[in-house]
């Protein structure tokens, strides 16, 4: 964790504390510019389950950002260097090649994949080189040592080739065909759709989800972080309002989370918010605003909330 802190803070982005609450999805964001990264730190990257995976995508589809998990073994096998490997779609490296990305500005090549190792091809690039040496498919195809087929699909972007076959390639054409791999996409586009409400939580939990999106915000519930919800209202043609929400009686676990909350919104550029069940001893810690359960009763629409939490943190500053 702390090496890869100081890889990201070397890197120029500006990091979150790290989220040491249970569940959790991801232990910490960060961002540099318009770069938002939710990053999942693990020893062996198959502990990935499906729901921390899922819900690690959803708040990156959410806030515009992008997941990446960061470990050093896959099963038996140290993760190598400059290799990516995917996890229920995410992309999942080792703290050298995170180094040698953001600060060497190499990017890896290299997929792993179900059978080994992949590269995928500058299909342009190769059928340039082809035809520039009077090549035909097949005759590229019979060098190689594979079919006429799969070198029309590598010059048309659709498979990717095995390590072999590319330095073959390059070797033959003499020339640079390898395509480098953006570790903050992953290889299949994504997209998030909404987690519903559950019953299984506390009524009144439940009760202040459905009632923030009655003022017209749309909700993204979340189980695995430190806040109970994304909720975004379109307040402008460019800027969404993004509030992140935490729910909870006033405790000493919920202070913690506050902090965590804080440091997440200063990352993300969202607003934290606190609605708490009970007697609360502040109006806000940091920048994470507390409402108690009464007040938040007598809201009646997001301009409401909205203003509340403008007040506090005016007489705050």
């Amino acid at each position: 964790m702390h090496q890869i802190i100081e890889v990201l803070k070397r890197a120029e982005y500006v990091v979150s504390m790290q989220c040491n609450t249970r569940p959790r999805s991801f232990d910490i964001a960060a961002r540099q510019d318009d770069r938002l990264i939710f990053c999942k730190v693990l020893y062996n990257i198959d502990g990935l389950d499906k729901n921390s995976a899922n819900e690690i995508k959803y708040l990156s589809d959410h806030l515009h950002g992008s997941a990446i998990v960061v470990g050093a073994k896959a099963r038996n096998r140290f993760l190598e260097e400059g290799v990516v490997y995917m996890r229920h779609d995410i992309p999942s490296i080792n703290v050298e090649t995170l180094f040698t990305y953001l600060i060497e500005n190499v990017p890896p090549l290299i997929a792993a994949l179900p059978g080994g190792l992949y590269v995928s091809i500058e299909g342009y690039t190769l059928k340039n080189a082809r035809i520039k040496k009077s090549l035909s498919l097949g005759a590229l195809a019979l060098s190689i040592g594979v079919s006429r087929r799969a070198i029309s699909k590598y010059e048309e972007g659709e498979m990717m080739a095995s390590i072999d076959v590319v330095l073959k390639l390059e070797e033959f054409l003499d020339a640079a065909l390898a395509k480098s791999i953006d570790i903050f996409k992953s290889f299949d586009e994504h997209k998030s759709t909404h987690k519903k409400f559950k019953s299984n939580r506390p009524f009144y939990k439940e009760d202040i989800l459905q009632l923030i999106h009655g003022f017209g915000y749309d909700v993204l519930a979340t189980y695995q972080t430190p806040f109970k919800a994304v909720v975004s209202q379109q307040t402008s043609k460019k800027d969404p309002a993004i509030l992140l929400i935490g729910i909870s009686e006033y405790n000493i676990t919920m202070i913690k989370r506050a902090h965590i909350m804080s440091s997440i919104s200063d990352v993300t550029k969202t607003q934290s918010i606190f609605i708490i069940k009970g007697h609360s001893k502040y109006k806000s810690i940091e920048n994470t605003v507390f409402i108690e359960i009464e007040e938040f009763n007598t809201i009646v629409n997001s301009e409401d909330l909205l203003s509340l939490v403008d007040k506090r943190l005016n007489k705050k500053n």
